[in-house]
């Protein structure tokens, strides 16, 4: 080996070596136990970030893992192309707005923005050393995944799962769409409580609003029917301001008395309970806001001004006519769209929905039969289903996605679906294949598109391939795993778990591994909105080796976020040297190592044989419920501290000197040294794969049946020998007193002492009285006494 290891070199090198090998193929023909991934397929939104590296690693750690415990690995990959994310980043990159071109000109706009960044996705994912099957790789908009997608749908319709409405829904204003409950984000904004008087023949009512822009959206007052201030007014009629119509005074138990004036005024919308209390109350509705964020030009006063410019006209207007008592600057909670951060509105739409909310004890029953990882990751699941308010609508009135395989009867109006031979299909380009029931052929396409989680909640359809010629639904459904971030649980976990039990009457997968966020700054989540992830994770896999971005990413446990900086990066780089340096020195010492001899251990290779016996089983465990930090320092404890710092120090005489220490005894610690570095390089090959497999085959794969380190297994478990551990520890005791005595006393390591007293029990006695020579070279002691 050469003295300094070269990463740029060895892991294009080791890459290369995967590929053309195929080391991480799928077997489909395989009798061992299936162990198949469901990996979220990154948005086509923007450059990747050292956020996605980070959650994206701690999973392909884990393919890796369990393929090194004996499963068929199933790890395919695909991306997330379709929809919102991507139009906005075509948008924003070309400085265009969709409805400015012929839809069929920005969809190719969109699919070549898309084929540029999967490029860069996947070349950033392969230069990680990702170990993914990529003859598995998809696309959420490519035929097979659209004809998965509207055949899900189909399959919900005829269900009577998926069904159309006109009615109040979620509204972005920015992004000209609807939108989910899901998508939205509550953040805290700065606005004034306006005090405004409505008139009652000569008396006022004052309420408090946020909103006065939709005075004319005004339909009635609520008051609490506990509330002694009003009970008069219950019943009459008041004025609205600047309008001069009449609205009535109503009671509902939902209307906070501490809040505000404790008088509510309902208008068409302004927030939710305005649409429970539209729905429930049967209020009428009166048209302010429209689809495009401005003011319907309608309305008296402030027709045809965005919002929040209507918003001070009308202010002004009510201070004008005295009818603004006095506002105060408040703090308060808003709902915005996470995709672009605007207010939402509520306006009402014909829309597509999927029924949710009629089924949430099935929902949060199937939580109970998956198991989380961490286990508290359940909670935020469970609160989420608790408190759904909404349908999860799928439609979207966007261009880029996979379009809903229907049409509209021009006669009577029916809903015509495409037959499942047609699919995929767009109904703006092809016709149904017969006539409508009433004999009218003359159809409407339906122009919207499916919401991008419609499609991307039936991955584990999509990688079954499900209903397709080559179907492995059988073999691969329910998943073993899904490996989400936890921001998505309200969006991907949830959706997948709706369409799952909704198509199969299943469980998507058995296990779900929900990973942290990195920070860029105390609390603030890195991505690429916040523009705050400084380093690209292509100049730093370049700059630093693939390897050490790995080793940084399983630093942490499961769920929990962590911060980043160049810094961070140190203690990697240390680890890649040190291993390097350890392999270095003990392949030196192997070269005549002869496997085949009969060998009769000495007790401290015994024990270090034990030590690397136990780390497995250790890390094994934790891996088994995902941890993957809590196992990497299981690993790095055994091999900095006792094989490094102690083991390597304490024979290392004993392999340069066979003639003093005897050549019976250079074998035993061939042997264990042999032993402990494969399987030390075993258990590394999850984190650090590329120098790992490089070492192995510059030495170890002479030895070894396999072509590759990642196809090893690790060693099965087996009884540990605690007394031999326990001698270790004692062991270690000594070389400690020594070295500390040494350095209290101002005495080089290297400096001779007279005399080390070992006081043992009698059990370990004769151990220790085979191991003096390794004590008194390791110490450099002229004599070694052992006292019972």
């Amino acid at each position: 080996m050469q003295k300094n290891y070269d990463f740029k070199q060895v892991e294009k090198e080791m890459q290369n070596f995967w590929k053309e090998n195929s080391i991480y193929s799928f077997d489909v023909d395989s009798q061992n136990e299936i162990y198949s991934i469901d990996t979220p397929p990154p948005t086509i939104s923007g450059s990747l970030h050292i956020g996605h590296i980070f959650s994206y690693t701690q999973a392909e750690m884990i393919a890796r893992f369990k393929r090194m415990q004996g499963y068929n690995v199933f790890y395919p990959f695909g991306f997330d192309d379709n929809g919102l994310p991507t139009e906005r980043l075509v948008e924003k990159e070309e400085g265009i707005i969709a409805k400015d071109l012929l839809r069929s000109e920005f969809i190719k706009r969109c699919i070549t923005t898309s084929a540029k960044y999967e490029k860069e996705f996947k070349d950033l994912w392969q230069s990680l050393g990702f170990s993914v099957d990529w003859s598995l790789q998809y696309e959420t908009i490519n035929p097979m995944v659209q004809r998965i997608s509207q055949k899900s749908f189909i399959k919900l319709l005829k269900d009577g799962k998926a069904y159309m409405k006109e009615s109040p829904v979620l509204w972005c204003t920015e992004c000209k769409t609807s939108i989910a409950q899901a998508e939205l984000e509550s953040i805290e904004k700065d606005t004034t409580f306006n005090y405004v008087k409505f008139k009652i023949g000569e008396e006022g009512l004052v309420v408090a609003t946020t909103r006065p822009e939709l005075l004319y959206g005004c339909v009635c007052l609520f008051v609490n029917p506990e509330d002694d201030r009003y009970k008069r007014y219950i019943g009459k009629n008041a004025i609205v301001p600047l309008y001069d119509y009449e609205i009535p005074i109503l009671t509902d138990d939902k209307v906070d008395i501490d809040k505000g004036t404790g008088v509510v005024m309902c208008a068409t919308f302004s927030d939710s309970t305005d649409v429970e209390w539209y729905e429930t109350h049967k209020l009428p509705y009166r048209k302010v806001i429209l689809p495009d964020g401005t003011i319907d030009e309608s309305v008296p006063l402030i027709g045809g001004l965005k919002v929040l410019v209507a918003r001070k006209r009308i202010i002004s207007l009510l201070s004008e006519n005295g009818f603004l008592l006095g506002s105060k600057s408040i703090t308060h909670t808003v709902a915005v769209h996470e995709r672009c951060g605007k207010e939402i509105e509520i306006l009402p739409s014909k829309q597509w929905y999927i029924d949710i909310l009629t089924n949430k004890e099935l929902f949060l029953k199937a939580a109970d039969e998956i198991n989380w990882y961490p286990e508290y990751m359940k909670n935020r699941y469970v609160l989420w289903v608790e408190n759904l308010k909404w349908d999860w609508c799928i439609s979207r009135q966007r261009y880029f996605g996979v379009p809903f395989p229907i049409w509209y009867c021009k006669n009577c109006g029916k809903v015509i679906i495409a037959d499942e031979e047609m699919l995929p299909i767009n109904p703006l380009e092809t016709k149904p294949n017969k006539p409508c029931y009433c004999g009218c052929e003359e159809f409407v396409p339906e122009s919207s598109v499916f919401d991008t989680w419609a499609t991307s909640s039936v991955t584990p359809q999509i990688n079954a391939k499900w209903g397709e010629k080559n179907d492995i639904s059988n073999k691969v459904l329910p998943m073993s795993l899904r490996t989400q971030a936890h921001e998505i649980i309200r969006t991907w976990a949830f959706y997948t778990i709706v369409k799952s039990l909704y198509h199969t009457g299943q469980i998507p997968w058995k296990d779900i591994m929900v990973c942290g966020f990195v920070l860029a700054k105390k609390g603030e989540k890195i991505s690429k909105s916040k523009s705050n992830s400084e380093v690209s994770p292509k100049l730093l896999i370049e700059n630093q080796s693939a390897d050490v971005i790995r080793y940084w990413a399983a630093n942490s446990k499961l769920g929990t976020d962590t911060f980043f900086s160049i810094d961070e990066l140190g203690i990697a780089k240390r680890f890649i040297t040190k291993l390097w340096n350890a392999f270095k020195f003990s392949i030196y010492h192997l070269q005549d190592i002869n496997l085949n001899a009969d060998v009769d251990l000495m007790p401290v290779d015994r024990w270090i044989i034990e030590r690397c016996k136990q780390t497995t089983i250790n890390a094994r465990q934790l891996l088994d419920q995902y941890e993957i930090g809590p196992a990497r320092h299981e690993i790095d404890d055994f091999f900095w501290k006792d094989l490094c710092d102690y083991y390597l120090e304490i024979v290392k005489d004993r392999l340069y000197q066979p003639e003093i220490h005897g050549y019976k005894e250079r074998q035993s610690a061939q042997y264990a040294l042999y032993y402990c570095m494969l399987n030390i390089l075993k258990l590394y090959a999850i984190y650090v794969p590329h120098i790992t497999e490089y070492i192995y085959q510059e030495f170890f794969r002479q030895n070894e049946n396999s072509i590759s380190l990642h196809k090893l297994y690790w060693e099965a478990e087996k009884p540990i020998d605690d007394e031999i551990i326990l001698f270790g520890e004692k062991l270690k005791d000594i070389i400690a007193d020594a070295r500390k005595y040494k350095s209290e006393n101002a005495l080089s390591m290297k400096a001779e002492i007279d005399e080390v007293v070992i006081k043992s029990d009698i059990k370990y006695v004769e151990m220790f009285k085979q191991t003096i020579r390794d004590i008194r070279a390791c110490c450099r002691a002229k004599e070694i006494k052992i006292i019972q």
